[in-house]
């Protein structure tokens, strides 16, 4: 099974500042439809946004949505989505002591932080926006309030789009990075699998020995830690999408077909129709 997974925002779609490939999300529609990809979106949207994503952009719907940064799985079918149950069980015997109310009443009060929006919360996500020209000094304190006190793992970002530091407390088992494996090991790929992301909460999946993929217009942040993270360990695969390839330009979705050919997920084997890529 060839399992192209990708992030959403500035990733996979064209909502960032960077040129933007015309007809690069039919090529991708087409490309991954006529290969047989299991196409998988891990993303940081719910469902709703997410549908809205696909609304909005064209991008066809996912076979499998890793959503809400991961903590939640659901599969697409007939068109109708179902919950991943497994997943549900799986993340409760994995990390026992997660309690979000408790983490949500250590965390009050913060200065520079305020919780997001209730549609962005769920039984395993507690989320908030950060003041991110303070955010290493915030971050220090919500570590020193609930670090290692609920099986959780602090997940720090920044949206480019806004100005926004974003910070979600996940359970330690319930993150893109094992949403994905929890993917991998269900279709029996392994590390098989091309991951394709842009953003600082994407790092944990670029850098857990997936076939990773950093599209052109990555953050200089993301970029900065996955490069420390291969001088670590070799052994990591790692490619950033420059552009010339077929023509496309590297960014958002062209630089997601760049990295799933360069692995071989997609390749040449099938006529496309959606224009002449060379």
């Amino acid at each position: 099974m060839k399992i192209l997974a990708t992030d959403l925002d500035r990733t996979l779609l064209p909502n960032g500042s960077w040129p933007v490939d015309e007809y690069a999300i039919e090529l991708f529609n087409e490309w991954t439809a006529k290969q047989g990809v299991l196409v998988v979106y891990v993303t940081g949207r719910n469902l709703d946004l997410t549908e809205k994503a696909i609304d909005e952009f064209g991008v066809r719907f996912p076979d499998i949505l890793c959503g809400d940064v991961g903590t939640t799985i659901r599969h697409y079918e007939n068109n109708a989505w179902s919950k991943d149950l497994g997943w549900v069980e799986h993340v409760h015997h994995m990390s026992p002591g997660w309690n979000n109310s408790a983490i949500r009443s250590a965390l009050e009060g913060v200065e520079g932080l305020r919780e997001q929006e209730s549609e962005h919360q769920n039984e395993f996500k507690q989320s908030y926006y950060v003041d991110h020209q303070n955010h290493e000094t915030i971050m220090r304190k919500v570590e020193s309030l609930v670090g290692g006190s609920f099986d959780e793992v602090l997940v720090y970002s920044f949206d480019s789009s806004n100005g926004n530091g974003l910070l979600d407390v996940l359970p330690a088992s319930a993150t893109k990075q094992t949403s994905l494996e929890y993917v991998a090991k269900v279709y029996d790929a392994g590390k098989d699998v091309v991951f394709c992301g842009d953003s600082g909460n994407d790092v944990f999946p670029l850098t857990a020995g997936f076939l990773g993929v950093m599209v052109r217009n990555a953050d200089e942040q993301l970029v900065k830690q996955v490069m420390t993270a291969k001088l670590n360990n070799d052994a990591l695969k790692i490619y950033h999408a420059k552009g010339n390839f077929k023509g496309l330009n590297g960014y958002y979705v062209s630089g997601v077909l760049e990295g799933a050919y360069h692995y071989g997920v997609l390749d040449d084997s099938v006529e496309l129709t959606t224009f002449p890529i060379k």
